[in-house]
């Protein structure tokens, strides 16, 4: 797995050990962090200031978490919610913890927690490591299992529905690995529930939610990324989820859904009524009933669910 030379979550790190031997004492190095020169991205660690400062909080804790690696005095492998945050950016971090490093220890003995990182025990087997700049860190496959041992059935579910959408792990990848050593890891039900759950059509972090509510609210579950046709058989629209059988579609409208279709010369305006002519398109041609959801409709499951069983029973009457 690669990431551009020049993203900054590979900006350089300098030890202690190694301004020292470059020349600074602990007095330099000291007046570097209080001119705004270096910043400290672990005690012992130091960055250039400017940059490090800009990074929002994934690509810090990357940085730290390499910053880490380097400091580790065993050979080890950042892994856990660190190894997500050093992947490409269309991997979401959305709903992982990320106050505390995770490295895992290469010579198996027991793991420890201090200053902020969390060391694990853990059998590597081939295919469990890749490279990423100058550290290495536990692939797509192994890191998906590692977080859904420590996260929410409905943050996992996210997770593995991109890594899946992107292509970076298969579904026969990750369950051969989960019943070839990992089935005695804690959480196990956790992992279950999303490798049950997870669906490579599932295309954004608010899709996923979508796809995690029906779940949790018991609803049937829908069919993500529904072909629509029109009368020759062409498709003509694919909707984010449906329910053929009631007869009722969701779509979600994210934060940022209306600058992807933004066309060259277009408003937000446009892509809102090109939008409205979609919809009116697709009903002719089904007949069924539409539900738009946002973000800000997720924090009411219940509500949400609620009103999807309407429609349902509209559908139906």
């Amino acid at each position: 797995m690669n990431l551009d030379p020049d993203d900054v979550r590979l900006m350089p790190i300098r030890l202690r050990r190694e301004l020292l031997a470059s020349g600074y004492d602990d007095a330099a190095i000291l007046r570097a962090v209080r001119s705004g020169q270096f910043a400290r991205a672990r005690r012992g660690a130091y960055v250039n200031a400017a940059p490090f400062a800009a990074l929002d909080e994934r690509s810090q804790h990357a940085v730290r978490a390499r910053a880490a690696a380097k400091q580790a005095k065993t050979e080890v492998v950042i892994s856990h919610t660190s190894a997500i945050a050093l992947y490409p950016e269309a991997v979401p971090t959305w709903g992982l913890d990320l106050r505390n490093l995770h490295l895992t220890r290469r010579d198996g003995k027991s793991g420890r927690k201090e200053a902020g990182v969390q060391q694990h025990r853990g059998r590597l087997v081939e295919g469990d490591v890749v490279r990423i700049g100058d550290v290495d860190v536990t692939s797509p496959v192994r890191a998906l299992l590692e977080v859904t041992t420590m996260a929410r059935v409905e943050v996992g579910l996210v997770l593995a529905s991109c890594l899946l959408h992107r292509k970076l792990v298969t579904m026969e990848q990750v369950v051969q690995r989960y019943a070839g050593a990992m089935d005695h890891w804690p959480q196990t039900l956790t992992t279950d529930l999303v490798l049950r759950l997870a669906d490579g059509r599932i295309e954004s972090v608010g899709e996923g939610r979508v796809f995690h509510l029906c779940f949790a609210q018991a609803l049937p579950m829908p069919c993500p990324q529904y072909e629509v046709s029109d009368d020759s058989g062409s498709v003509v629209a694919r909707l984010d989820f449906a329910w053929p059988e009631y007869g009722v579609w969701v779509e979600f409208d994210g934060r940022i859904k209306y600058q992807e279709l933004l066309r060259e010369g277009e408003s937000v305006t446009d892509v809102v009524l090109r939008e409205k002519r979609r919809q009116e398109m697709i009903e002719e041609l089904t007949g069924w009933r539409c539900i738009r959801l946002t973000w800000a409709d997720l924090a009411s499951p219940e509500r949400v669910a609620a009103r999807i069983r309407a429609a349902f029973a509209r559908a139906a009457a």
